[in-house]
């Protein structure tokens, strides 16, 4: 009875990890194609302070890592934007989610700022007043997210969903969504300018990088593992600039894989829309792939 006991349990084991490795490979379909729009717009991406300076002050770290969650973030919008008037009615359901998986994602952004990075940094630098203009933009887009997230929560059913409404309450906050999201990079790189910031290799320089550090990597976990994590992963692309960033986020390939494939698995549907696949290549978006539905909801957008 054993034996029949454990062998079970290893064939329930095969056939589970089969399906995973059956849904990692539909993750990967469908390469990008230059003649459609993809996730690099309307929201323009975030250059990377490291990238473009080739510095390596912990205030120039600090800003670039801060600037990959931008720009997963700004691809998650731009991927939303681009898909929302063509998702078919079959597809609307998992459309939604993935939607609200971004407000969460960006809701428990800026909280987790608000509440803990800002503060700590404030104090490490040393210097009152550093994010006095980052709080006023954090203050020009919050409304617009909130209408953002109230209209797809207040659906009667799914097939209520409109996408050119929600494109039009997208519109009313993308251009001061994506000012703040550029410029907060800019100001946190500042930083190192100023004359109370922690001097290279010095206590306090160790103890700002280790904030920046500790925050990055609770910032998206905290916010959801089932949601907000692998959509985070799949708006990652390794092949920005230059690929320099292809192993960034530091992790081992098989977390990754099971961050993925297992925490993204309850809303697996949901990450069709992602605009890049699990291996963190662009990939065209899926709503975009069916000629006629594009055709026919521009005609419809025409004739009203």
């Amino acid at each position: 009875m054993v034996g029949f006991k454990t062998a079970l349990f290893f064939r329930l084991q095969a056939v589970t990890l089969t399906l995973f490795l059956n849904r990692a490979v539909m993750m990967s379909s469908a390469a990008r194609t230059s003649d459609k729009p993809w996730a690099d717009g309307p929201c323009t991406l975030v250059a990377t302070p490291q990238y473009v300076t080739k510095k390596t002050d912990i205030f120039t770290l600090g800003a670039t890592h801060m600037a990959h969650i931008h720009n997963a973030i700004l691809r998650g919008y731009n991927s939303i934007y681009q898909q929302a008037p063509y998702v078919t009615d079959e597809d609307k359901p998992e459309f939604i989610g993935y939607a609200q998986a971004w407000f969460r994602f960006v809701k428990s952004h800026h909280d987790d700022e608000e509440l803990e990075l800002f503060p700590k940094v404030e104090e490490v630098v040393g210097t009152k007043g550093i994010w006095d203009a980052t709080h006023k933009e954090h203050e020009s887009f919050l409304s617009g997210l909130a209408s953002f997230n109230d209209y797809l929560a207040q659906l009667a059913e799914p097939f209520d969903f409109d996408g050119q409404e929600l494109r039009r309450i997208m519109d009313s906050f993308q251009d001061p969504f994506v000012n703040h999201f550029h410029n907060e990079i800019a100001t946190i790189a500042s930083f190192g300018k100023l004359p109370s910031a922690p001097k290279p290799s010095t206590q306090e320089a160790m103890n700002a990088a280790a904030i920046f550090r500790a925050w990055g990597k609770k910032t998206v976990t905290k916010a959801g593992y089932t949601d907000v994590v692998p959509f985070f992963l799949l708006n990652l692309d390794k092949t920005y600039e230059d690929g320099n960033w292809a192993s960034w986020p530091p992790m081992p390939a098989p977390i990754r894989w099971a961050l993925i494939n297992i925490g993204g698995a309850y809303h697996w549907g949901q990450w069709k829309f992602a605009s890049c696949d699990s291996s963190g290549q662009p990939r065209a978006l899926y709503a975009l792939q069916f000629p006629e539905n594009v055709k026919g909801q521009k005609k419809q957008h025409q004739e009203l």
